[in-house]
């Protein structure tokens, strides 16, 4: 795989935005299904119009299959509303299934310091982890953070669709801006 590959501004680029107000999750799932299986991203390797279709079309399909009643590996799960998004054990369970790593809900609304590494190395072992982000009172989005370090996270905005810089501090003190929210929710990382 060449480095252009792996580099998630590379792969993620091109305007690769959730197709409707409630597939944020859904598209940071195909995201990060992206970023995982090259094979998966070269078919969003098209021109510009075909790739949003394709990605809007794979979307809005897994957000369909993870607010269902079957889970990605035929499970009974708790079926959800998909007019309020993704719920975050859906994305858990999805997450685990494609990295084959068992992956966790951790509220980071008030304990977000004591995540902070584990975010770092979960991204720094190739490991893109899902952020719900929203206001004081709830969580309304869901963002893809690709790269981590002391300094700064690459985050995956579906609303954008692109793949922004965004200071670890601003994560620290809500100050995040993803789409119009600020405070940081639930993280969905490997345990």
């Amino acid at each position: 795989m060449s480095e252009a590959a792996r580099d998630p501004a590379q792969v993620l680029g091109g305007g690769l935005r959730q197709p409707d107000r409630r597939s944020c999750g859904a598209s940071v799932l195909v995201a990060a299904r992206m970023l995982a299986e090259p094979a998966y991203a070269a078919a969003f390797t098209t021109a510009r119009s075909a790739r949003s279709a394709t990605f809007a079309r794979e979307a809005l399909g897994l957000h369909r299959r993870v607010t269902g009643p079957h889970d990605v590996a035929g499970r009974l799960q708790l079926p959800w509303p998909r007019a309020i998004g993704t719920p975050p054990w859906a994305v858990a369970r999805h997450l685990t299934t494609l990295s084959g790593v068992p992956h966790t809900i951790r509220l980071t609304r008030i304990g977000l310091h004591e995540e902070l590494d584990e975010v770092r190395a979960a991204v720094g072992g190739g490991h893109p982890v899902a952020l719900y982000v929203g206001d004081r009172w709830l969580p309304r989005h869901v963002v893809l953070v690709v790269g981590a370090s002391a300094a700064a996270w690459q985050i995956y905005e579906p609303a954008s669709g692109r793949v922004l810089d965004v200071a670890e501090e601003a994560a620290r003190t809500h100050g995040l801006a993803l789409a119009g929210w600020d405070v940081p929710w639930f993280v969905v990382r490997p345990r």
